[in-house]
């Protein structure tokens, strides 16, 4: 490895929800004073980077992701000199900062889009996407990921103009380079800030076919996924790898993007460090393994022969085709892992170990979101007015008026899928407002608080936290993690995830259990005959007397290092 320029191999992310994370002022809102007072608790925790969600100037319609201003603060969240000092004390902690760069869409607030739907005229027109009628309709069949139509009409210009999200969420014409130029400058201002690197999202957007074609209609939609003309479009390399021509490649910085709908094999293109285009990115193929036949909002269990296949392709592909992974479970957009993926009412803190074990011994980076490393879980509000996401405010309205669902089962889904189950607040301490604000939250507290919050967490070496801690501790130390090639074990077994990382010299070998009873594993002949080291478990670990047989209880976790050479 490189050491300069790969040290993003080695660390671990951090994710950050500015709105949710703390609130210093009391006016209910986390902001970056708030990130700044809890820089010592990221710091114990041991990673390496932040990546903070948007912290820029939006009239919040998709909490941030609609960006008014590139180069303001919201000031919801404080001031510019609020996050220098942010930086620079972060910095000081040998931690590094990476920030959300939104550059499919803007908000319609932003003056570029006011100024493209004043005339056809006005230069900034082709700021974004416009197209004429046909037939007196919209341009093609395209749905919003928000729900609706992803084109919206606007009689002064007499043309509908794109917008993959909400319809405030306008899309950019990356076609223009004159539009390419500016987000270039914007980049170059916060990398002159001194920022470590950028989340981009749902950048494998950013190129559409132009001839716009239709998409399928899916998962009992009203309108056809938009997919299939804009996501991998045909001018996606060239604008990436100008992007690192012109930018990137002039800083010593990460990049991850956002790749909704994008295979291994696609993900290989963007990642492999010859095509110099980013680092790594995220993929969605695990998240889907739940989906039902609306969709995201539903109420099936994944398989783990399915996440088994899952990892394992993106595994073996990253690393044949000289990519690099990166490693989740959660993120803002996603429900609880240890909700979702584990058991949160019976064996919680044991899952969330488990879980926490699985993805960390993997190759790639590993990002934990806020919570995670505490054992957060999903929220159950009762009424749908507590929740606030737009895209769950728009499921409820279309499987109420569209599909007819009952209301349990709409509100069930929600519970298990909608975004805001990240979004509720961080829960530090089982104090008022679960220590998260002196004011009212602008977002429910979960109210389990009491039982699940981070002072608890930090008097108890047993806990989630600590755990964490330890697998943080265990890639820094153990290079195997890091560069050791990835091989699936026992691939049948209906109840134990089990792989192996291997070098020259050494095996780690990884053994999970999804089973909620105790189970006895039989450890591969190949791997019996080995000298072994525990490094870690996540419960009481024993084995039989010939050490061929572990015994693990409900979701348990071992990791052992194996000898294999001189």
């Amino acid at each position: 490895m490189n050491k300069r320029k790969d040290w993003w191999k080695k660390s671990v992310v951090y994710q950050i929800y500015p709105k949710s994370f703390n609130d210093s002022n009391g006016d209910g809102i986390g902001d970056i004073q708030g990130i700044i007072e809890k820089l010592p608790y990221i710091k114990k925790l041991g990673v390496d980077v932040i990546w903070l969600n948007p912290i820029y100037k939006s009239p919040y319609v998709d909490n941030g992701y609609d960006i008014s201003d590139y180069k303001m603060i919201h000031e919801d969240l404080g001031t510019m000199r609020d996050f220098e000092e942010l930086l620079s004390e972060a910095h000081k902690l040998g931690l590094k900062i990476i920030l959300d760069l939104v550059v499919n869409h803007t908000s319609s607030e932003h003056p570029w889009f006011k100024k493209s739907r004043s005339s056809r005229k006005d230069p900034y027109h082709k700021y974004y996407i416009w197209k004429d009628p046909v037939d007196g309709h919209e341009p093609n069949n395209w749905g919003s990921s928000f729900g609706g139509s992803a084109w919206e009409y606007v009689e002064d210009v007499g043309q509908y103009y794109l917008h993959l999200f909400a319809k405030q969420q306008p899309d950019l014409n990356w076609e223009n380079p004159k539009v390419r130029e500016e987000v270039y400058n914007i980049m170059r201002f916060w990398l002159d800030k001194g920022i470590d690197g950028f989340r981009m999202d749902v950048i494998n957007l950013i190129s559409k076919r132009p001839d716009y074609p239709d998409g399928p209609v899916i998962q009992n939609k009203e309108y056809g996924s938009y997919y299939a003309g804009a996501a991998n479009g045909p001018r996606v390399h060239e604008f990436l790898q100008e992007m690192n021509r012109e930018v990137l490649s002039h800083y010593d910085v990460m990049t991850v993007g956002e790749a909704p709908h994008t295979s291994a094999d696609e993900a290989a293109l963007y990642t492999d460090e010859r095509r110099k285009e980013l680092d790594m990115v995220f993929h969605f193929d695990h998240m889907h393994l739940d989906y039902g036949k609306y969709g995201k909002f539903s109420d099936r269990r994944f398989k783990l022969a399915d996440l088994k296949t899952v990892m394992t392709r993106w595994q073996k592909v990253m690393e044949v085709h000289h990519g690099w992974n990166s490693l989740y479970w959660s993120n803002h957009d996603q429900a609880r892992p240890v909700s979702r993926f584990g058991n949160d009412t019976d064996y919680r803190v044991q899952s969330a170990k488990m879980l926490g074990t699985l993805l960390h011994f993997m190759q790639g980076t590993p990002y934990i979101f806020e919570g995670e490393e505490l054992g957060m879980t999903n929220v159950a509000f009762d009424n749908i007015a507590d929740y606030n996401d737009i895209e769950t405010h728009n499921i409820y309205h279309e499987f109420k008026t569209v599909h007819h669902l009952d209301e349990d089962y709409i509100m069930k889904t929600i519970h298990l899928k909608s975004r805001d189950n990240a979004r509720t607040p961080m829960q530090w301490s089982d104090k008022e407002n679960a220590g998260f604000s002196a004011g009212t939250p602008w977002l429910k507290v979960n109210p389990n608080y009491h039982e699940i919050n981070a002072a608890s967490e930090l008097s108890d070496p047993d806990s989630v936290f600590y755990y964490y801690q330890k697998l943080i501790r265990l890639r820094h130390n153990y290079e195997i993690v890091t560069t050791g090639s990835y091989q699936i074990v026992d691939e049948k077994n209906p109840d134990i995830y089990a792989y192996t990382r291997s070098d020259e010299k050494q095996k780690l070998l990884v053994v999970c259990s999804f089973s909620e009873s105790p189970i006895t594993y039989k450890i591969p002949e190949s791997l019996r005959v080995l000298p072994r080291e525990l490094l870690l478990s996540n419960d009481a670990a024993s084995e039989t007397e010939d050490s061929t047989t572990l015994r693990l209880a409900p979701y348990g976790a071992r990791v052992y290092l194996c000898k294999t050479g001189a």
